[in-house]
């Protein structure tokens, strides 16, 4: 008992260490979220006066509701000192709530005060960007006639519709240049005034302007390098096609084959001279994409030399059979509704739904069809034989189901057997369809 009461007295005395701990961090939190709060409302001052009130309305929000919440951490640090007792459970739970209060606000201002930072840095460096703006811009504006001249000569070696996503990039870059040193002057005079909050909007319209006409002379540069290496490519390409060609003509010929020579034939006659009003680009995409084509047609063709076409007639043999089969489990089922279960019903209605599937691929009734393309004969006849095996398989489920369903005892419904002589019917019946089926097959071997 001593060893008991020894250890139950050490976890009390645990516990009371613990929550004096927790009530030392509430009242620690307490003090340093007020304090942050009261700094949080100064750097707000300065943040409207930098940059007006509308920057800064979420951070007043924030604010606001730190300091609503802060009032119940407050209220909950009484209710531990005011004059009622409280019970070790109510203290820790009171404490532990402080904390979370106290945590939470001091996010919420980090959040909040980081998002400015960034945006107070940038306006008290105003008169400094200022000066950065106009200075870009007249270096920038001094590019201007060396990108004209660099579109005059890719003028006179490329076709107007290549230079159409950089003609006119040096007159845009003018005007944005203009822009920015008018919105520059515009962030300088309402500084000045007082305005901050126009004077932040304008200051960040000149450097977005600057770094979109900087970008726009940069283009120029870039793509004159990309055309000739786009050329560069593409004389590569047009010696590797007429390589191409003459290996493709030594392929399995097939129509496929035939008219991806022609396309890429095509392409490569379209080709104008080099060094005249030429489109590198698109002559590059053509070549690539007949290229491509003449590869997947090659492909194709050896790969259909490589597999034998089923004949024509072996197909409607397949297709016959299919829908032999598939009438006779249709009857079959039909006949005996009430004793045929699931499973076989399942592999019917699959068999006719492939059989449907069959005609839609075809693209007329698979019984009428008189002309099946070679490139789909294979799958025609995979698909008649996935009807049959199934129609096959519905019909060894019925015989079943109708052999478990039918009375074994000859004497249970009267007399021996079925009106009192040898039971017949069923099970002659079901074994004569299920052989001529089997014969069916056979034969439909033999034919393929």
């Amino acid at each position: 008992m001593a060893g008991f009461w020894g250890k139950r007295s050490r976890d009390n005395h645990e516990l009371q260490a613990q929550d004096a701990d927790l009530a030392k961090r509430a009242g620690t939190a307490l003090v340093a979220a007020d304090e942050r709060i009261r700094v949080t409302a100064d750097e707000l001052v300065f943040a409207e006066a930098e940059l007006g009130h509308g920057a800064t309305a979420e951070l007043t929000e924030a604010l606001a509701a730190v300091r609503q919440h802060l009032g119940e951490a407050f209220r909950l640090n009484q209710l531990n000192h005011d004059e009622i007792p409280d019970t070790a459970e109510e203290l820790r739970t009171r404490n532990a709530r402080i904390v979370q209060l106290c945590d939470w606000a001091e996010d919420v201002l980090d959040e909040r005060t980081s998002a400015l930072a960034e945006k107070i840095a940038v306006a008290r460096r105003a008169p400094e960007i200022i000066a950065g703006v106009r200075a870009d811009a007249a270096r920038l504006r001094a590019r201007i006639p060396h990108a004209r001249d660099t579109i005059e000569r890719l003028a006179t070696r490329y076709a107007r519709e290549t230079l159409a996503q950089v003609e006119v990039n040096p007159a845009e870059a003018e005007q944005l240049l203009g822009f920015a040193e008018h919105s520059a002057s515009v962030a300088e005079r309402r500084r000045e005034a007082g305005q901050r909050e126009q004077a932040n909007l304008a200051l960040e319209a000149s450097t977005e302007s600057v770094r979109r006409a900087a970008t726009l002379l940069d283009a120029v540069e870039t793509f004159e390098v990309e055309a000739l290496r786009a050329e560069a490519t593409l004389a590569a390409i047009v010696e590797d096609s007429r390589g191409d060609l003459f290996v493709a003509r030594k392929e399995p010929q097939n129509a496929g084959v035939t008219t991806a020579i022609a396309n890429l034939q095509a392409a490569l006659a379209a080709l104008p001279r080099a060094g005249v009003n030429t489109d590198p680009f698109t002559q590059l995409s053509t070549l690539r994409e007949a290229n491509a084509g003449l590869d997947a047609a090659i492909a194709a063709a050896r790969e259909r030399a490589a597999r034998p076409i089923p004949p024509l007639e072996h197909v409607h043999h397949a297709i016959d059979d299919a829908d032999r089969q598939l009438a006779v489990a249709r009857d079959v089922i039909a006949g005996h509704r009430g004793w045929i279960g699931a499973d076989a019903r399942t592999r019917l209605a699959e068999s006719e739904r492939i059989r449907i599937d069959l005609d839609r691929f075809l693209g007329t009734p698979a019984a009428a069809v008189t002309v099946i393309d070679e490139d789909h004969r294979e799958q025609a006849m995979a698909m008649a034989r996935r009807v049959a095996y199934l129609a096959g398989e519905a019909l060894r489920l019925a015989q079943r189901d109708i052999d478990a369903s039918r009375p074994q005892d000859p004497g249970q419904w009267g007399g021996q057997g079925w009106g009192g002589g040898r039971r017949s019917g069923g099970g002659d019946m079901m074994g004569g369809i299920l052989g001529g089926l089997v014969i069916g097959s056979v034969l439909d071997g033999i034919f393929d």
